[in-house]
């Protein structure tokens, strides 16, 4: 089997208002969310079978189209969508990184291999890792529903407002909330605070300012939490990337765990991480990591070293949350649940939108990635690439 083309298609979906039960306007430290442009990619082989990836947007969308179908596409075509780890070795490309624009290429090629033998990626992995084995070593009797917890996103929001959705993400069964910050410290921790409170303690929250916070603010964050009695799953990239002594310190001098974010998006940074003691969670993402393959490398690399590990989420349509399901089942090392905003789309382009079910989602056991993409629906989402 041989790669034959790559065709990418850039897309534009609107996210559902807050009003009516959705998350836009997303406010975070470097703006607002209302609407998001995504590329997806689809891979053909001379076998007839096609394979869909999925990755945001770089710079503008008519760039990142360029980028794979004259860049990428050239040097992998002819090759077999079965080597997908030879073919991350072929895009070697002096003075930049093209790892992210491979993954979703990589993604699509999983979802070929998986088409034509009949297996879903999940298995191809190494089959069903999670819970991990320490789980069922104590408890024999698990019942495996193949399903995935994850963490309900929010933006930033008023006080009150914030105290609302923790309580509907504690009624709609998730266990484990991520809210933005990195505007004010101060608010950031009453929110906490007032969250909290809201829920009586039954939901873990991660707390992520992406790098807007100062070391001396980061300090006081974690401090004021702990004096309220609040202690977070994690604080997210607290402070600027490429400052990992400095992580170190304020891993030192705070209660709450350190989960680099932005940090492992350097497939050596994670090592570097783990070597100055800063940080006590690594939130990795396929995309800049190069795919599956890449994030099994990182996955490789932190449970060596203790570190569990969450999955972070970019605004990803079905395609890559579909992709991003099969891999923390399929990888060992993925013991906190991934972010999701799924919630909030206000529509998707496969023909069969992921449900949330009391928290969590199904990983699809259909070959593959087990979605199908509604090409109508790629038509109607088009924008200009």
């Amino acid at each position: 089997m041989e790669i034959t083309g790559v065709e990418a298609f850039a897309v534009n979906m609107n996210v559902v208002d807050l009003e009516d039960g959705g998350l836009s306007p997303y406010v975070t430290n470097h703006g607002a969310v209302e609407d998001v442009d995504r590329v997806l990619v689809r891979v053909d082989t001379d076998e007839g079978i096609s394979g869909w990836g999925e990755m945001r947007v770089f710079l503008s969308p008519k760039t990142t189209v360029t980028t794979l179908e004259d860049g990428v596409a050239p040097i992998i075509e002819g090759h077999s969508p079965f080597e997908v780890e030879s073919l991350r070795r072929l895009l070697f490309i002096e003075y930049t990184n093209v790892d992210m624009f491979f993954s979703a290429v990589e993604m699509a090629c999983w979802d070929i291999v998986g088409k034509d033998l009949e297996k879903p990626i999940y298995e191809l992995l190494g089959g069903w890792t999670a819970p991990g084995t320490t789980t069922r070593r104590m408890d024999t009797e698990y019942d495996q529903t193949n399903t995935v917890d994850t963490a309900y996103c929010l933006g930033i929001l008023p006080l009150e407002e914030s105290r609302a959705h923790a309580a509907t993400a504690l009624d709609e069964g998730f266990d484990v909330l991520k809210t933005k910050a990195g505007r004010d410290w101060k608010r950031d921790v009453e929110r906490i605070v007032a969250m909290d409170d809201e829920v009586d303690g039954r939901l873990e929250f991660r707390l992520d300012p992406n790098q807007g916070w100062r070391l001396d603010e980061a300090v006081r964050v974690g401090a004021a939490l702990a004096d309220a009695g609040v202690y977070l799953q994690y604080l997210e990239q607290p402070i600027q990337v490429d400052s990992h002594r400095s992580l170190a310190r304020l891993r030192q001098r705070t209660p709450q765990p350190i989960a680099p974010n932005e940090d492992t998006y350097i497939a050596h940074n994670l090592r570097e991480l783990i070597e100055h003691g800063a940080l006590d969670v690594a939130v990795v993402d396929m995309t800049p990591a190069g795919g599956i393959s890449g994030l099994r490398q990182l996955a490789a690399i932190a449970e060596d070293a203790g570190i569990p590990m969450a999955h972070h989420c970019a605004f990803d349509l079905g395609i890559r949350t579909a992709a991003i399901l099969h891999a923390v089942s399929g990888i060992p090392g993925f013991t906190l649940p991934p972010d999701t905003v799924y919630y909030a789309w206000e529509d998707d382009v496969i023909e069969e939108p992921f449900e949330i079910d009391n928290g969590a989602i199904a990983v699809p056991d259909e070959p593959g990635l087990g979605i199908t993409v509604d090409e109508d629906r790629v038509a109607e989402y088009r924008i200009d690439g």
